[in-house]
């Protein structure tokens, strides 16, 4: 069998959270130091260490297959290229911003001036959207310094938490895009080596299931079980056993963790106790 060939960016949080996801679906990397490829011990995969911004060619050159990569990226450098699947990390914006004492406060205001960004191909189509003229300057690494030189009258980069912004002294008036890492797909992968990576999307869809998840374990009085069975979705279901203690039963569900909160309110209020509350590690549907 053909190992599947995936890129991963070669350093930084990117690379970080990469290889965390492929440790979590049971994929162990032995990957020496600078060490550009190495094979994976259990699962028919090689990850390709590559710069963030050559893995767009990369991929649409059927040098690698796949690749864990910024959705930001793939718009500017491979917008013929298709994802699969959001990963829900490396969540990012594509921000213009200006220094805070500009009178610039919209998009508007930067017609006629210059801006200085590493992504020329998204601003010039978000600006040419909105019929807005502008001299665009193209910086690869520290665009934020290009205002306080004189270069640029505004800036478009990522933003993540909004902190490099600050201390350049810069406020963000503009978001163009909003980003994070996607599990993308050389035009080119055949079809042996595409039944590999439809098996690694299923098994990132159970890790990102499970992430997203709790699971919840709780005793309620048998007369209000009706109220609190309400309040939970489950999977199916809920689970309920019989407590050894008369008029009491155990509920077991799975609730997201987005309404984690709400839910646990709801379910006090109506009479529920003893509340457990665990990660899931996968869930497979």
């Amino acid at each position: 069998m053909s190992n599947l060939r995936i890129a991963v960016q070669k350093s930084g949080r990117l690379n970080e959270d990469s290889m965390r996801i492929l440790k979590d679906i049971g994929i162990s990397i032995d990957n020496g130091k600078d060490q550009l490829k190495a094979a994976a011990r259990d699962f028919p995969v090689e990850v390709f260490y590559l710069r963030n911004g050559d893995i767009p060619q990369y991929l649409k050159d059927g040098v690698v297959d796949a690749a864990i990569i910024g959705e930001n990226v793939l718009i500017e450098k491979g917008e013929d290229i298709q994802f699969v699947e959001r990963l829900g990390f490396s969540k990012c914006k594509v921000s213009i911003a200006v220094p805070k004492e500009s009178e610039a406060n919209s998009l508007q205001d930067l017609a006629g001036k210059r801006i200085a960004t590493s992504y020329p191909k998204t601003v010039e189509k978000f600006l040419n959207k909105q019929n807005i003229n502008a001299e665009l300057h193209v910086i690869n690494g520290s665009v934020e310094i290009a205002p306080n030189i004189g270069l640029a009258d505004g800036i478009c980069d990522i933003v993540s938490s909004g902190s490099t912004l600050f201390k350049n002294g810069l406020k963000e008036i503009e978001v163009l895009l909003k980003s994070e890492a996607v599990l993308a797909v050389s035009p080119n992968i055949d079809a042996e080596r595409n039944a590999i990576l439809q098996k690694i999307q299923f098994r990132i869809q159970s890790v990102l299931k499970g992430r997203q998840s709790k699971y919840i374990l709780l005793n309620a009085p048998n007369d209000k079980l009706v109220n609190i069975l309400a309040l939970l979705p489950g999977m199916r279901s809920p689970t309920v056993l019989p407590l050894a203690e008369k008029g009491w039963s155990s509920v077991h569900t799975v609730i997201s963790k987005n309404q984690f909160w709400e839910i646990i309110d709801e379910l006090k209020a109506n009479g529920a106790e003893g509340i457990l509350v665990c990660p899931i590690e996968k869930m497979v549907l």
